[in-house]
């Protein structure tokens, strides 16, 4: 009986460990299955030649390869000397700003001075004592010409390349300065014009900031660099926001729209501590006539933004169309608001034409190419900078992003979307469900809301290359800088990440 019972048992755990294999097999073949389904890719990104226009391009390595060399010049050469330099450099450049009053876009003088900046940059950058009498010329080109631009037409390809070049190349030669001298780079005040306003202000490093001035950034994001670079006049910020201050308790907040949530609302106290690159404050001109006849105009934008975020979730708008305000992307925020009160910002749109930009951000979701980014936010002559955060490591960790940027935009192959492993698709897909549910709650996932698993895995990748990019050039530019004694200026990262992607 013994004998029989124990048979019993073990045909019993057979059976048993039979059973358990073969639902063991049927859950792995349906995990096969449903992975081999995820595996199945979207459909191609829809076609888009862009806005069909010519991006600017410089064209002048020349020009940068004898920069270079007066620069190493002005720092063996006698200080006397090279202090004369740049005082006749400056009243040249004073006198002519003086004469630009009614001046049209193509007037030579123009030219001229953009041609004093470059000159004035190397000697300024050997002789850091006149920093500050360059920092306020620089600002003088950049106030002179916005206000000459007021009565320019922007979206002009012409007077569009003359303003874009004052403007770049007055941060450009300003920013090459400021990484040779960082030690003078922090001892520059951050104000710029002096624009008035009579909304309700809020002291912000201690700056004073009106309700309604909109904050324009650069983040440390990879795709920061991508956002401010993608573009057919290549800039410097990647996102903008709106500041709202409360008139009865001076507390100030920030309406933005963020890739992750959408449309939020900051507390200017937690916006203080994210870490920027660059940072600069815009605020709208007092004499416009919708502001002169009303003040409070930019207050009430700011107003309308913070209701309508409050009031509603409002998703990120991938797809950059400007015109349709069921989703905001960021500069989207402060045109709508603005829009609603009179005032149309943008008077320069944003082109995006390059076969290798037009690609690789459609297949991260954008639809529009005729837009509004931040980075054009700077030329508009309806606004004034009124101040300017520069700061060398943060300039310097910027100019790095960039030239990778540049570097990688240059080996691609044009109209190629950004790659991604599509082994990791199902784990997106997935990802994606689980983020889509989350959002139902009213909670954010790992993919944001908008965002295809494909998009968000070609972005991750694109981080990832980015970064490691990056940290192959840190050790190059390195290499550059204790061989020649001096950090190497823009164009060498971008020939230095060039070489270091060919290899």
């Amino acid at each position: 009986m013994l004998s029989i019972a124990q048979d019993h048992n073990t045909m019993g755990d057979s059976l048993n460990r039979q059973f358990r294999w073969r639902y063991v097999t049927r859950i792995c073949l349906c995990l096969a299955c449903a992975y081999l389904l995820l595996l199945i890719p979207e459909g191609p990104s829809p076609h888009s030649a862009g806005a069909g226009k010519q991006p600017f391009i410089w064209n002048r390595a020349q020009l940068w390869a004898s920069l270079e060399q007066n620069f190493v010049l002005a720092r063996g050469a006698d200080k006397t000397m090279v202090s004369n330099q740049v005082a006749h450099l400056l009243g040249e450049s004073r006198r002519l700003l003086v004469g630009m009053t009614n001046s049209n876009a193509l007037d030579p003088r123009w030219s001229e001075i953009e041609t004093n900046l470059f000159e004035l940059a190397p000697l300024v950058g050997a002789d850091s004592a006149r920093l500050p009498e360059f920092v306020v010329l620089v600002n003088g080109i950049r106030r002179e010409a916005k206000e000459q631009s007021s009565r320019w037409d922007l979206n002009s390809d012409p007077v569009r390349q003359q303003l874009y070049r004052l403007l770049a190349a007055s941060r450009m030669t300003l920013e090459e300065v400021l990484l040779q001298n960082p030690e003078a780079a922090g001892m520059l005040p951050a104000e710029c014009d002096a624009e008035p306003s009579q909304t309700a202000s809020v002291v912000f490093h201690g700056v004073t900031l009106h309700s309604g001035d909109i904050l324009v950034s650069r983040g440390g994001a990879p795709t920061s660099a991508l956002i401010a670079r993608g573009n057919d006049y290549a800039g410097a910020f990647s996102h903008v926001s709106l500041l709202h201050v409360d008139p009865a308790t001076g507390a100030g907040c920030l309406i933005q729209a963020l890739i992750e949530k959408g449309v939020v609302v900051t507390p200017l106290e937690e916006y203080s501590h994210d870490r920027r690159l660059r940072f600069m404050v815009l605020r709208p001109r007092a004499d416009l006539p919708i502001v002169a006849a009303d003040p409070q105009t930019p207050h009430k934008a700011a107003a309308l933004a913070l209701k309508e975020a409050t009031a509603r979730h409002i998703p990120y708008d991938f797809a950059m169309d400007y015109r349709d305000q069921s989703a905001l992307f960021c500069s989207e925020v402060v045109s709508a608001a603005y829009e609603r009160c009179g005032i149309r910002l943008w008077m320069g749109m944003t082109h995006i034409s390059s076969p290798t930009i037009v690609a690789w951000l459609g297949s991260l979701g954008a639809r529009h190419f005729e837009t509004q980014e931040p980075a054009d936010l700077e030329y508009d002559p309806q606004l004034r900078v009124v101040a300017e955060w520069r700061e060398a490591p943060a300039l310097w960790q910027a100019h790095l992003d960039d030239a990778v940027t540049d570097a990688m935009l240059a080996i691609a192959k044009p109209g190629q979307p950004l790659p991604f492993s599509s082994l990791k698709l199902p784990f997106a897909r997935a990802a994606k469900v689980y983020s889509v549910v989350l959002n139902w709650f009213g909670r954010f996932g790992l993919i944001p809301q908008g965002m295809s698993a494909t998009s968000a895995l070609r972005a991750s990748k694109y981080r990832a290359d980015h970064a490691a990019n990056k940290e192959r050039l840190k050790v190059l530019a390195a290499a550059f800088e204790e061989t020649h004694h001096d950090p190497p200026p823009y164009w060498q990262p971008v020939r230095l990440a060039t070489q270091a992607q060919a290899e």
